[in-house]
Parts: C-alpha cells; structure tokens; sequence
C-alpha cells in the first residue's frame, strides 16, 4: 500500500500540518491545567513578587479535613451534586418534552424553536441581569405579580434553599436549548416508515414512544446526559451574578474562583490563595472525572444493549 504523502521527508507534511493546532491546545488548555496541578502544591498567592512555596499536599488536607472552612467547602460540594442531579434531571426531561413537541411540524413551530432556543445565546451576565431585574423584590415583575395575591418573596436575596432553587430554575431555563436542539435532530434521524408500520401495528402515541423513539434517540440521549452533567458540576457563573459569595449557595466551581481571586470562604477570609483553589480546581476535576466516566460507562452499556 502506498503513503499519500510520498517518501522521505514528505513523510513529516501530516506532523507539521497537525503542529500548529497541537502547539495552541497546549498553550490555551494542556499547559494551564499541568500548571494549575503543579500551583495546587504550592502556596501561590497570585499577586505579582510574592514569594512561592512548595507545601506538598497542605492545600488538600486544608480543604477536605482542617478546621470550620472544610465543613463549608464538604457543604459546597454537596450543593454542587444536588444542583447537577436537579439540573441534569429537569433539563434532560424539559428538553426531550419540548422536542417532541416543536418536531411536530405544526405551524410556527420555527418560531418556538427560535424563542426556546435564543437564552443559549445570551451571555451568563446578560442571562444573570435579566433574571435580576424580573426577580427584583422591590417592584420587579415577578414581585408584582405576587401582590396581587398578598404575598411578597425576597427571591435571590431571600433564604439561601430558596436562591439556590432559583438559580437551578435559571440555569436550566438558560441550557435547556441545546438539551432540546440535540433531541431534534435525533428525532429527526428517525425514518417515518417506522412510525407508520408501528401505527399499522395497532401501537398508541405511547407505545410508539416507548419502542420506536426512545430506543432510536439513544445517541441524543447519552449526548445530553454527559452535557448535562458536565455542564452542571462545572457552572458558577450564574451564582456569580445572581446571588454572589453567600453561605449556603456556594457550589465548588464558585468556590474555586473566589478563593482564587480574595473573597471570602465560610468563617475563613482567602484572600488570593490561588495556590488553595488550584487544589479546589483538582477536586472539581476529579469529582467531574469521575462522574462522567461513571454515566458513560452505563450509558455505553445501555447503547450496546439497546442497538447492539
């Protein structure tokens, strides 16, 4: 068999052509995370001329076993799983419903799509400062509303429980988008002649469902669900905006910037300790590591038993 690329040094065109792409992913990517394994060791502070020193695994047992701030950061983590299973779970299921609903074809149908679709393209702050105009307890909309009815709710600055439910609603009101572009074009795939031979079979809206569509969308499935979880586990953004560094609505990945850049964790003050959040950083990759090797692990044995 011949080489397409010749003999000789001609051998090294595909190398060179792949150079380029490989030397940026490692600037932009690769490089910063071996970084931040290496700073998670030490106790960089970030500011410019301060001294490093290499502390071993302090960092970690700081963060995990020392003191009030590792029960707070123990707690942040538990928020964070408890907003990537109501997340994953409700964003999953919304999107699949909203899916099955605008592929019907009917009129304005585009139009739906268009309107669920475009929170997507919305910035975080841009979502953020929307969401805290219309939840604004002092004549925002939403506050409006309720006094028609006599009540009155403080929102994203009210109890912790009830911000942190608000900023789950928010983050899926702004993904659920994409979980529902991904189900589309996986309902999309599916051959009309199976859902006629099912409907000559005698099968329900149901039953065709359950043994047509729900079988065949399992590549959108395992999509969404490892996007989902991922996304999750990783978000912050919107806490930033909405609620800011609060007791009791803290996730790890806020965790991790406002230890990074001096705010405050718990009863604890960390004022730029980026060598303390690179740690924190770590947990978070290996808690998403895991995790997602976990769901792809199930999801490829389901698909195995499903299509073969």
């Amino acid at each position: 068999m011949s080489y397409h690329f010749g003999r000789g040094w001609s051998k090294l065109v595909p190398y060179l052509l792949l150079l380029p792409g490989l030397l940026f992913y490692f600037l932009i990517s690769l490089g910063p995370s071996m970084a931040t394994a290496v700073y998670s060791f030490t106790d960089a502070s970030g500011l410019k001329g301060a001294p490093i020193h290499w502390v071993g695994f302090d960092n970690y047992r700081e963060f995990l076993f020392m003191g009030r701030a590792s029960l707070d950061n123990l707690a942040a983590l538990q928020r964070t799983l408890i907003f990537c299973a109501a997340v994953t779970l409700i964003q999953f299921a919304l999107g699949l419903f909203v899916a099955l609903i605008v592929n019907q074809r009917l009129k304005g149908s585009n139009i739906f799509r268009t309107i669920y679709f475009m929170p997507v393209i919305l910035g975080v702050v841009i979502q953020g400062l929307m969401w805290s105009l219309f939840l604004f307890p002092l004549g925002g909309p939403m506050a409006k509303v309720l006094s028609w009815f006599g009540l009155h709710s403080e929102f994203l600055g009210g109890q912790p429980t009830q911000a942190f439910m608000w900023v789950i609603a928010i983050q899926i009101w702004a993904n659920m988008g994409t979980t529902m572009m991904i189900f589309i074009a996986g309902l999309q795939t599916i051959p009309s002649e199976l859902y006629e031979a099912a409907r000559i079979d005698g099968a329900n809206a149901l039953q065709a469902f359950r043994n047509v569509t729900w079988p065949l969308l399992t590549p959108s499935v395992n999509t969404n669900l490892l996007l989902n979880v991922i996304g999750s586990l990783q978000a912050w953004q919107l806490f930033l905006v909405l609620v800011g560094y609060r007791n009791g609505t803290q996730v790890l990945g806020y965790l991790v910037y406002a230890t990074g850049f001096g705010q405050t964790s718990g009863s604890v003050t960390s004022s730029f300790r980026q060598g303390y959040a690179a740690a924190a950083s770590i947990i978070l990759f290996l808690l998403v590591l895991v995790l997602g090797m976990t769901v792809q692990y199930f999801l490829q044995r389901r698909e195995a038993r499903i299509l073969g």
